[in-house]
Protein backbone atom coordinates (compact mmCIF):
# COMPACT_ATOMS: atom_id res chain seq x y z
CA UNK A 1 0.00 0.00 0.00
CA UNK A 2 1.48 3.44 -0.97
CA UNK A 3 0.61 6.76 0.28
CA UNK A 4 -0.64 9.12 -1.96
CA UNK A 5 1.09 12.51 -1.12
CA UNK A 6 -0.83 14.68 -3.75
CA UNK A 7 -3.85 13.60 -1.88
CA UNK A 8 -2.62 14.33 1.54
CA UNK A 9 -1.74 17.82 0.48
CA UNK A 10 -4.97 18.57 -1.07
CA UNK A 11 -6.39 17.49 1.81
CA UNK A 12 -4.66 19.57 3.68
CA UNK A 13 -5.93 22.58 2.10
CA UNK A 14 -9.05 21.79 3.25
CA UNK A 15 -9.25 22.56 6.35
CA UNK A 16 -7.80 26.77 5.78
CA UNK A 17 -10.36 26.62 2.78
CA UNK A 18 -13.26 25.74 4.65
CA UNK A 19 -11.66 27.90 7.99
CA UNK A 20 -12.07 30.78 5.62
CA UNK A 21 -15.91 30.30 5.02
CA UNK A 22 -16.43 28.61 8.12
CA UNK A 23 -15.16 31.93 10.85
CA UNK A 24 -16.02 34.52 8.15
CA UNK A 25 -17.97 37.35 9.38
CA UNK A 26 -20.95 36.28 7.58
CA UNK A 27 -21.12 32.64 9.03
CA UNK A 28 -19.71 31.82 12.28
CA UNK A 29 -16.55 34.43 12.66
CA UNK A 30 -18.73 37.22 14.62
CA UNK A 31 -20.49 34.73 16.98
CA UNK A 32 -16.65 32.64 17.10
CA UNK A 33 -15.13 35.64 18.26
CA UNK A 34 -17.23 36.22 20.91
CA UNK A 35 -17.47 33.20 22.72
CA UNK A 36 -13.88 32.94 22.16
CA UNK A 37 -12.62 36.47 24.18
CA UNK A 38 -10.89 37.01 20.07
CA UNK A 39 -10.83 40.92 19.35
CA UNK A 40 -10.32 42.27 15.87
CA UNK A 41 -7.12 44.34 17.45
CA UNK A 42 -5.67 40.36 18.69
CA UNK A 43 -6.15 39.26 15.40
CA UNK A 44 -4.34 41.90 13.77
CA UNK A 45 -1.41 41.22 15.98
CA UNK A 46 -0.92 38.17 14.72
CA UNK A 47 1.77 37.42 11.84
CA UNK A 48 0.01 35.85 9.63
CA UNK A 49 2.20 34.04 7.56
CA UNK A 50 3.76 32.02 10.93
CA UNK A 51 -0.10 31.58 11.18
CA UNK A 52 -0.99 29.56 8.00
CA UNK A 53 2.47 28.52 7.64
CA UNK A 54 2.22 26.55 10.70
CA UNK A 55 -1.64 25.42 10.25
CA UNK A 56 -0.61 24.13 6.72
CA UNK A 57 2.02 21.94 8.71
CA UNK A 58 -0.91 20.96 11.28
CA UNK A 59 -3.11 20.01 8.91
CA UNK A 60 -0.52 17.92 6.75
CA UNK A 61 0.26 15.82 9.58
CA UNK A 62 -3.55 15.33 10.32
CA UNK A 63 -4.03 14.08 6.87
CA UNK A 64 -0.89 12.24 6.86
CA UNK A 65 -2.50 10.72 10.05
CA UNK A 66 -6.34 10.05 9.02
CA UNK A 67 -5.47 8.02 5.69
CA UNK A 68 -4.99 5.18 8.11
CA UNK A 69 -8.02 5.67 9.39
CA UNK A 70 -10.17 6.17 6.72
CA UNK A 71 -8.70 3.69 3.75
CA UNK A 72 -9.40 0.22 4.98
CA UNK A 73 -6.36 -1.35 2.88
CA UNK A 74 -3.76 0.16 4.88
CA UNK A 75 -5.01 -2.49 7.67
CA UNK A 76 -4.12 -4.88 5.87
CA UNK A 77 -0.80 -4.34 5.58
CA UNK A 78 -0.26 -3.98 9.44
CA UNK A 79 -1.69 -7.59 9.19
CA UNK A 80 2.05 -8.47 7.91
CA UNK A 81 3.81 -6.38 10.20
CA UNK A 82 7.89 -7.84 9.33
CA UNK A 83 7.13 -10.02 7.34
CA UNK A 84 8.27 -9.64 3.31
CA UNK A 85 4.94 -8.95 1.25
CA UNK A 86 7.25 -7.43 -1.73
CA UNK A 87 7.90 -11.42 -2.92
CA UNK A 88 4.31 -12.83 -3.73
CA UNK A 89 6.52 -16.29 -4.17
CA UNK A 90 6.26 -16.20 -0.36
CA UNK A 91 3.25 -17.56 2.13
CA UNK A 92 2.59 -14.15 3.37
CA UNK A 93 3.59 -12.64 -0.20
CA UNK A 94 1.10 -14.46 -1.90
CA UNK A 95 -1.91 -13.66 0.81
CA UNK A 96 -1.47 -10.54 0.67
CA UNK A 97 -1.34 -10.13 -3.20
CA UNK A 98 -4.64 -12.23 -3.25
CA UNK A 99 -5.86 -10.27 -0.83
CA UNK A 100 -5.22 -6.90 -2.26
CA UNK A 101 -5.91 -7.94 -5.98
CA UNK A 102 -10.09 -9.13 -4.47
CA UNK A 103 -10.15 -6.00 -1.98
CA UNK A 104 -7.50 -3.70 -3.24
CA UNK A 105 -10.16 -1.10 -4.16
CA UNK A 106 -13.10 -2.05 -1.90
CA UNK A 107 -14.65 0.92 0.19
CA UNK A 108 -11.69 3.35 -1.60
CA UNK A 109 -14.67 6.20 -2.29
CA UNK A 110 -15.35 9.70 -1.00
CA UNK A 111 -18.51 8.84 0.36
CA UNK A 112 -16.87 6.37 2.87
CA UNK A 113 -14.18 8.05 3.60
CA UNK A 114 -16.07 10.59 4.51
CA UNK A 115 -18.18 8.38 6.50
CA UNK A 116 -14.83 7.63 8.41
CA UNK A 117 -13.50 10.96 8.75
CA UNK A 118 -16.72 12.49 10.40
CA UNK A 119 -17.00 9.75 12.66
CA UNK A 120 -13.06 10.47 13.41
CA UNK A 121 -14.27 14.17 14.03
CA UNK A 122 -16.94 12.94 16.47
CA UNK A 123 -15.31 10.59 18.73
CA UNK A 124 -11.84 11.95 18.42
CA UNK A 125 -11.84 15.91 17.82
CA UNK A 126 -14.95 16.57 19.83
CA UNK A 127 -13.68 14.63 23.15
CA UNK A 128 -9.98 16.55 22.71
CA UNK A 129 -11.53 20.44 21.81
CA UNK A 130 -14.51 19.75 24.65
CA UNK A 131 -12.68 19.08 27.08
CA UNK A 132 -10.11 21.56 26.59
CA UNK A 133 -13.05 24.22 26.27
CA UNK A 134 -14.60 23.62 29.22
CA UNK A 135 -11.43 23.75 31.12
CA UNK A 136 -11.00 26.86 29.70
CA UNK A 137 -14.66 28.08 30.43
CA UNK A 138 -15.96 28.23 27.50
CA UNK A 139 -19.42 27.98 27.03
CA UNK A 140 -21.84 25.55 24.43
CA UNK A 141 -21.54 28.05 21.80
CA UNK A 142 -17.68 27.60 21.93
CA UNK A 143 -17.48 24.42 21.21
CA UNK A 144 -20.28 24.33 18.83
CA UNK A 145 -18.14 26.17 16.23
CA UNK A 146 -15.12 24.65 16.73
CA UNK A 147 -16.19 21.07 16.83
CA UNK A 148 -18.80 21.36 14.04
CA UNK A 149 -15.31 22.75 11.91
CA UNK A 150 -13.53 19.94 12.62
CA UNK A 151 -15.74 17.45 12.30
CA UNK A 152 -16.99 19.06 9.24
CA UNK A 153 -13.51 19.46 7.75
CA UNK A 154 -12.40 15.84 9.22
CA UNK A 155 -15.05 14.54 6.78
CA UNK A 156 -14.05 16.26 3.98
CA UNK A 157 -10.33 15.52 4.47
CA UNK A 158 -11.68 11.72 4.33
CA UNK A 159 -13.34 11.79 1.46
CA UNK A 160 -10.33 12.99 -0.15
CA UNK A 161 -7.86 10.91 1.01
CA UNK A 162 -10.23 8.04 0.66
CA UNK A 163 -11.18 8.84 -3.05
CA UNK A 164 -7.36 9.11 -4.58
CA UNK A 165 -6.05 5.71 -4.76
Amino acid sequence: MHINFVSVLVAALIPMALGFVWYNSKVFGTAWMAASGMTPEKAKAVNMRVMFGLSFVLAFMLAFGLQFMVIHQFHVNSLFYMQPIDDATTEAGALYKTIMDQYGTSFRTFKHGALHGTIGGFFIALPILGTNALFEGKGFKYIAINCGYWIICLGLMGGVLSAFA
